[in-house]
């Protein structure tokens, strides 16, 4: 394992890396009360087939039903977007409908399809579709018509215009880390050699860090990038993994759990913790 000082403006070292017997990190629920968005003191709240608005006092504001599991909800201006996961199989797999709804009395005004989404203000989304042909991110107006789109999807980074860190499901794939101008342009960054890099941190200057394969990498404002910190060899794994990149303090923790061949309810996982400093 090497260890690796970036040459841009942030840089890390690994202090700690640890192996166990465990769970992969999706498999650890959000715990139990936690809302899926806040805003001052109203929270959004979802339950298989109900999502609820309430206040600071705990009251329910509305709800309304719905014929799934809500996963993700996102606010802007006089709206909030639920993407959902469907209780049964139907021609999207699980995927559920997403839900455009008026945050003051939680009635639907659209119902749009996606599994990823983003606020743009104003009430204002991005939703992001993949698979079955797809690979496009569209962007809606607080009444649900659609305004623009792109082909591409991942997880969006919005606040310093509107990045994507691709994720295509593919081997070899063609990810990269892009940014999306208005009429569908996308100007493409650096490639990356993952083809599911997890939920990427975002830095209070606008700076993306994220775990692709065993590499942390930097992507600045202008899609400039570089290795913060590699965690081992590259190319790609023997057996699935999953990963995960977050925060904790004023440093990191990247955790990669790898699928046992003989058992695959079994995983091994290695855990890293990271020191984080500016510097120029």
């Amino acid at each position: 394992m090497a260890s690796m000082q970036g040459a841009g403006h942030w840089r890390a070292s690994v202090v700690d890396h640890r192996r166990a017997e465990g769970l992969p990190p999706y498999e650890r629920a959000r715990p139990a009360g936690e809302p899926l968005a806040r805003r001052g003191d109203l929270t959004v709240h979802g339950s298989p087939g109900a999502i609820t608005l309430r206040d600071a006092d705990g009251r329910t504001r509305w709800t309304h039903a719905c014929a799934g599991r809500p996963d993700a909800a996102h606010l802007s201006g006089d709206r909030v977007l639920v993407t959902t996961s469907s209780l049964e199989y139907t021609p999207w797999g699980l995927l559920g409908p997403a839900l455009l709804l008026d945050l003051a009395d939680g009635r639907l005004v659209a119902e749009l399809r996606g599994e990823r989404a983003a606020a743009r203000g104003g009430g204002r989304f991005v939703l992001g579709l993949e698979g079955y042909g797809e690979f496009v991110t569209r962007e809606y107006d607080r009444e649900g018509a659609e305004t623009d789109h792109w082909p591409s999807y991942g997880h969006y980074v919005v606040g310093t215009g509107l990045r994507v860190v691709e994720a295509d499901r593919r081997l070899p794939t063609g990810n990269r880390v892009v940014r999306l101008l208005p009429g569908g342009t996308v100007v493409p960054g650096p490639p990356l050699n993952d083809p599911q890099p997890p939920k990427p941190v975002v830095l209070p200057d606008g700076t993306v860090l994220l775990l692709d394969g065993l590499a942390v990498r930097a992507v600045g404002r202008d899609l400039d990038t570089y290795v913060l910190a590699d965690l081992g060899p590259a190319g790609p794994r023997a057996a699935p993994t999953v990963r995960a990149l977050r925060r904790d303090g004023d440093g990191l923790v990247a955790v990669v759990a790898e699928q046992h061949a003989a058992e695959p309810t079994r995983y091994t996982v290695d855990t890293w913790t990271l020191t984080l400093r500016g510097g120029a």
